[in-house]
């Protein structure tokens, strides 16, 4: 007797039962994920075991959070409940959010100067790696060996010359030409520690259990544990040569000093303590405080951080707008309470506009994006889309006042698979400058017709509403 029918059809349904009990999944995801694994027997519930949960061992999740907890310990009374309640009581609770996500508390006395391009983003890295004094850490998606990543190159192999320790997270997949170069060997010869961060290991050992797609997204510079850039810029050249036809890549780059360095330092203290098992509390001194500098908490989010969290720190500013809120995001694919929140944003009078690439980079994610258009329009919230390249800056500005920035983007990817790092801060003036450059990115794009949304043809809809449905499972 053939047995192999039945083993088929047992596997397949526990792949079901397994889908179906998993806890703290979104509807959405879950009914994508059944009615994919029923239309697809064979081949769904292989992607299901590969990609269907952002999982990782047991050993690994603690060690990580051990790790983070250490550090987290450097901050702990460095913020007071003088720094909220200082705050307009309408955006206190976004910064609570935050702050229970990062489990450090928002520090005041802090400054920021936005970059004038990505250019000007590397420029400024690179002078500030030349005068560190003791310190360098960098984590990064994608270092490309162009004109701007070898610029950084050069600059991290002066400053190991000369004494300064160096550190590196490269993302082992958005980094791998790099990786794979003879620059990078010319790095560890001069003395710069790399690490090819989530990378699939051969022994099967701790950091390979985990699910084989988790992506160190990360872009985060820190000097000497008080001044750190954060923002959307990865260390390439904004023609952005292995994608070409949609270059410029267009960045936005925070360069801050103050207290909040020093969070952000302990973002890649704790990935650098996984992944290369060495402790560097001892290392990341307390940044001193500017006078009359403004309060800002930086967060780190992935697949070890409580199931929406990152969704939750939009929401938690969505609710927070009273008069505007500004977004520009390159990948839009939101989990539904990321939507409704936008949508009920605009439908209580908060004037909400969301700028969008034109063309973009990943069809399915266009695609996705454009289907939600027409909820979109009929709420009220201001489409636009960006033409001259891809507008890959991911901001938010809530009344002129409260910003967000850093890696994450409004998709799935960033809302529950990467590693992120983003900053959230209350500063008329830094936001307006960040306000600003987004009004300059408005000036080059084109307004969405509501009237077109409305009248796309059949076929279209259809398409984009089947992936649509599909954009939950990812």
């Amino acid at each position: 007797m053939d047995y192999w029918p039945y083993i088929i059809a047992f596997a397949h349904g526990a792949v079901i039962v397994r889908a179906l009990l998993l806890e703290g999944r979104d509807p959405y995801s879950r009914a994508a994920w059944v009615l994919a694994l029923l239309l697809f027997p064979v081949a769904a519930p292989i992607a299901y075991l590969l990609f269907g949960e952002p999982w990782v061992s047991r050993n690994f999740r603690r060690r990580a959070n051990d790790a983070y907890l250490t550090l987290a310990r450097l901050q702990s009374d460095a913020g007071d409940d003088e720094t909220l309640a200082a705050l307009p009581p309408c955006y206190r609770a976004p910064f609570e959010t935050v702050e229970h996500i990062s489990r450090f508390g928002a520090v005041a006395g802090n400054r920021a100067t936005l970059t004038a391009d990505s250019n000007a983003a590397i420029a400024a890295m690179v002078a500030d790696i030349d005068a560190a004094q003791h310190r360098v850490h960098i984590s990064t998606y994608i270092w490309l060996i162009d004109r701007n990543g070898l610029a950084m190159v050069d600059a991290l192999v002066r400053a190991a010359r000369r004494g300064v320790r160096c550190r590196v997270c490269a993302d082992a997949v958005g980094s791998r030409q790099m990786i794979a170069s003879k620059h990078w060997t010319a790095m560890k010869d001069a003395g710069v520690a790399l690490c090819p961060s989530l990378g699939v290991r051969r022994d099967f050992s701790l950091l390979a259990v985990r699910r084989i797609d988790l992506r160190n997204h990360r872009k985060l510079l820190v000097i000497d544990t008080r001044i750190a850039y954060v923002g959307s810029q990865n260390l390439a050249d904004p023609e952005f040569r292995i994608k070409p036809k949609f270059a410029p890549w267009v960045d936005i780059m925070l360069r801050v000093a103050g207290p909040v360095a020093q969070q952000n330092d302990i973002l890649f203290a704790s990935g650098w303590a996984v992944e290369k098992g060495e402790n560097l509390t001892g290392e990341l001194q307390e940044a001193a405080s500017v006078a009359g500098g403004f309060p800002a908490v930086a967060f780190g989010t992935g697949p070890l951080s409580p199931r929406g969290a990152m969704s939750g720190a939009f929401v938690s500013l969505l609710y927070a707008a009273q008069r505007e809120v500004i977004i520009t995001t390159p990948y839009f694919v939101p989990d539904p309470p990321l939507l409704a929140a936008l949508i009920g944003c605009a439908r209580r009078g908060v004037k909400t506009s969301l700028i969008l690439p034109r063309r973009n980079d990943s069809r399915v994610i266009g695609a996705i994006c454009k289907a939600l258009y027409p909820q979109l329009v009929d709420a009220g919230v201001d489409l636009f889309e960006y033409r001259p390249g891809l507008l890959h800056s991911k901001t938010v500005v809530v009344d002129g006042s409260l910003c967000l920035l850093g890696s994450s983007n409004m998709d799935r990817r960033s809302l529950e698979l990467n590693f992120e790092n983003n900053m959230l801060f209350y500063s008329a003036d830094a936001a307006a400058e960040i306000r600003a450059r987004q009004l300059a990115y408005l000036a080059d794009s084109d307004p969405v017709d509501p009237e077109r949304v409305k009248h796309r043809s059949l076929p279209k809809r259809l398409a984009e509403n089947i992936l649509t449905m599909a954009g939950a499972i990812f």
